[in-house]
């Protein structure tokens, strides 16, 4: 069975803002998130969940708390594709309203993270660190958009923010982490809008 989102942004959070499909299309966008288990698919398809956490969530996907969750999963997702393509234009300062609704996000996720003393490893190189999990909040269903929230203040307040783009498809812009060795990487998919952009310069040639 194919998966159902194309992961091609080579980070979690940008592939979730490109769940918002023809952003710029004059026909209007296409909203890829029609449903909470749409949300649970993408976040267990990006490693941000896993099975058994995806399966207990399930279970609850049709309520009206669910609703609410998958309400609050595209404004953070709308909060931080503004932040993204204004900065794609240096001369724009990403919206103040915007950021204030990721500060918002991030400190939600970061106050249902709690601190667990583990075991990693084994043998000779077996050793007890702290990790943050989600321990007692693993089954609320706002789990997938606090997973999401943290994997986006990782990336946003990291340097591999310089090498944030959107595709140079117009009918695209989808966005990515540019991580080749050149950072001369220039659309989503070179399969997709690399070659559709090549067929049309050469047939404008002709």
């Amino acid at each position: 069975m194919p998966a159902p989102f194309q992961l091609l942004a080579s980070h979690p959070a940008l592939d979730f803002v490109n769940t918002l499909d023809n952003r710029f299309v004059a026909g209007g966008p296409c909203e890829l998130l029609n449903e909470y288990s749409d949300l649970l698919a993408f976040a267990q398809q990006s490693a941000l969940v896993d099975a058994r956490q995806a399966d207990a969530l399930m279970k609850r996907s049709e309520s009206a708390a669910a609703a609410k969750a998958l309400r609050r999963a595209r404004e953070l997702r709308e909060a931080f594709a503004a932040v993204l393509y204004a900065t794609e234009d240096k001369d724009r300062s990403p919206p103040a309203a915007c950021l204030e609704v990721l500060q918002r996000h991030f400190r939600e996720a970061q106050n249902h993270q709690e601190l667990a003393w583990r075991r990693t490893g084994t043998g000779k190189d077996a050793a007890w660190q702290a990790q943050w999990h989600w321990g007692r909040f693993e089954t609320d269903l706002e789990l997938p958009i606090w997973a999401l929230a943290t994997s986006t203040m990782s990336l946003l307040t990291s340097d591999a923010m310089e090498h944030v783009h959107a595709c140079n498809s117009e009918t695209c812009r989808w966005v990515f982490l540019d991580t080749s060795k050149n950072h001369s990487r220039r659309w989503c998919d070179m399969k997709i809008c690399g070659n559709r952009m090549k067929a049309r310069r050469f047939q404008a040639r002709q």
